[in-house]
């Protein structure tokens, strides 16, 4: 299948655009088009990638469920194969909803050093899998600002592998499941477009800033580059996916739905950071397990994250 982001024109998208007028800084936006413009894995960017041990992927299933998936390896798991080409040496947990993850459609990876509060985006198509890993055929790679990513120095996690215990697969949300939630303070959200491709990004905040009711999500969104890269694409289409990870025990939470951008009044109670808007994500499946097959023992709260300005919801 040919990746429907390879004839996209570069530069945003109508959905991108559309957030961008009402929030009011197409301007400001528009200056950084050019970081969209055609990949070139060379330099700086080939050596953040080879020298990082954690990444997660934004790809569907068999069934064309949306999920972010992790993936980990020692430094140099991830190595530019050539300006256009990363090679992957890991693959989807066993018990993943990406395990079986087959080629030869769009991705998103988001590749995070958590010590250091820096990241890169990738996005293209998966043009081969197999048993040795992954190889993706990269049409854009950007440097995203280090707002609201947690401090953490991952560890690789001794013992059992990832997917050694059971993997729960449903559609409800347990007490287990909105704790996990309420606890966390990082999630990465996986999106997509219908001529772009898929996209893999970070949020971060406060324990709590994710708030869960009547079996949905929600959270604030914060101030960023406004370029609204992910929020640009729910505009166009509402598809999403959700991946929790507690980094004390290798739990995760994947969650695959539908995810909706609400603008409100400035400073409403959950406004956390001021901006007016929101996103509502309703959950369709779920698989929950301990599939992080990586720890943290300490965390450093980001200097930058906006205090809670409402209580969460007990669960």
């Amino acid at each position: 299948m040919m990746n429907p982001a390879c004839n996209a024109p570069a530069g945003f998208h109508e959905g991108e655009l559309a957030v961008q007028r009402r929030a009011g800084v197409a301007r400001d936006a528009a200056r950084l088009a050019g970081m969209l413009a055609p990949a070139r894995l060379h330099g700086g960017v080939s050596r953040f990638l080879a020298e990082r041990s954690f990444a997660a992927v934004t790809a569907r299933d068999a069934d064309g469920a949306l999920w972010i998936s992790p993936l980990a390896g020692p430094p140099g798991f991830l190595q530019a194969a050539s300006p256009t080409a990363l090679d992957v040496r890991a693959l989807p947990a066993v018990g993943d909803p990406l395990q079986h993850l087959a080629a030869h459609q769009p991705v998103g990876l988001i590749v995070i050093e958590f010590a250091t509060r820096r990241r890169v985006r990738l996005n293209g198509i998966l043009s081969a899998a197999s048993r040795d890993g992954l190889r993706i055929d990269v049409e854009q790679a950007y440097g995203n600002c280090p707002q609201y990513i947690q401090s953490r120095l991952l560890h690789a996690t001794p013992g059992a592998p990832p997917g050694a215990e059971p993997v729960r697969h449903g559609s409800i949300l347990t007490r287990d499941d909105i704790d996990l939630i309420g606890r966390s303070d990082t999630f990465l959200i996986g999106t997509t477009h219908p001529t772009r491709g898929n996209d893999a990004s970070h949020r971060g905040g406060p324990p709590g800033f994710v708030r869960v009711e009547d079996g949905h999500l929600w959270w604030p969104d914060y101030q960023g580059n406004n370029m609204f890269n992910t929020l640009g694409n729910l505009h166009a289409e509402p598809t999403a996916a959700l991946l929790f990870c507690d980094f004390a025990t290798g739990r995760t939470l994947h969650l695959s739905g539908r995810a909706a951008l609400e603008w409100t009044r400035t400073g409403i109670p959950g406004d956390d950071d001021r901006t007016g808007r929101r996103v509502h994500f309703l959950p369709r499946h779920l698989v929950a397990g301990r599939l992080l097959p990586l720890h943290a023992d300490t965390v450093t709260a980001a200097p930058d994250n906006p205090p809670l300005t409402n209580r969460p919801c007990a669960p």
